[in-house]
């Protein structure tokens, strides 16, 4: 009896619950489906009860969320009803006394407000089908309550910031194939585009929570040490600063040494860009550390040979 009731839940959760609401989502740029740096991606929910939207395309710098599996609220008691107990959304019905004890409780709810509430999990975690083996495949919670592992706005709002994603941009050197020790390269990014990132990550008509990402500066790392190479972000700004014919040089970096010692005889310069986190209408009190990624280019540097004569 056991083994089949625990079959016609899983029939059940595997055909899919319906939202609580139907009221709309948040009208996205574009869908995304979470954060991510190549083929690895840090949310990828098992259920499609949360809408993720936000900013299209970027790089997400690897942010985890904290707990890996929850409660989700799913249905009241008369849409669950219908839906456990409509027999093309189980896999067996052989046993008709086993369906009948499965489908009892949902029964009883009948005409009580609340919700009925089932697990989820991040598919990215390696801990999270086991964190979503440890809940109760179903439990009913009165109206305007949280279940203990509930989800809450404050883990909604960890779920949007493993979502958000910027862009790397393009290196930008001047002079461009190859500098020269003691001459001002000037460094600056390209293909940045739209300097505001934004994710939503809601459940349409119970909660959501918008997390914007700005643009704020650019961190140069020259790829040796200080003794070999001076690092100037005094006039970075948000992307660097393009090359201007008698302009100050005032973002970049200016190579003391040659690299013909190197590996590959040339320094790999790493630029990195800062985005703050914010909650929109600050309405979740959490903080989150600003989105960084990084985008590297090798710079050979060469020296400047001069003759001098008697």
């Amino acid at each position: 009896m056991k083994s089949l009731i625990s079959a016609l839940m899983a029939g059940v959760l595997v055909t899919g619950l319906q939202s609580p609401s139907p009221a709309p989502s948040p009208k996205p740029d574009v869908d995304v489906r979470g954060g991510g740096q190549g083929r690895t991606r840090f949310v990828d929910l098992s259920t499609d009860t949360i809408k993720i939207s936000g900013s299209k395309g970027g790089d997400g710098d690897g942010f985890r969320i904290k707990r890996p599996c929850w409660y989700e609220p799913a249905a009241n008691a008369e849409d669950m009803f219908r839906q456990i107990s409509d027999p093309r959304g189980n896999r067996t019905r052989a046993d008709t006394d086993g369906f009948r004890e499965f489908i009892q409780p949902f029964k009883d709810k009948l005409g009580q407000e609340g919700l009925w509430w089932v697990p989820a999990y991040n598919k990215a975690d390696p801990n999270g089908a086991a964190c979503w083996a440890s809940l109760e495949r179903f439990i009913f919670v009165p109206p305007n309550t949280t279940p203990p592992s509930g989800i809450t706005v404050e883990q909604l709002a960890e779920i949007a910031r493993a979502a958000l994603t910027v862009p790397k941009g393009t290196i930008k050197l001047s002079p461009d194939a190859k500098s020269y020790v003691n001459l001002p390269t000037w460094v600056w990014l390209e293909g940045i585009g739209e300097p505001r990132r934004t994710v939503t990550a809601s459940i349409p008509g119970i909660m959501s929570v918008t997390l914007v990402a700005t643009l704020k500066e650019i961190k140069i790392d020259p790829g040796t040490s200080d003794d070999r190479a001076e690092v100037t972000e005094t006039g970075c700004g948000a992307s660097g600063k393009p090359f201007t014919q008698g302009g100050e040089f005032s973002c970049g970096v200016r190579y003391l040494r040659s690299s013909i010692d190197q590996p590959g005889e040339k320094y790999t310069l790493t630029v990195s860009t800062v985005w703050p986190v914010e909650v929109e209408g600050n309405t979740v009190p959490v903080q989150f550390d600003p989105v960084e990624v990084s985008t590297s280019r090798d710079v050979p540097v060469g020296e400047i040979q001069s003759n001098v004569k008697p």
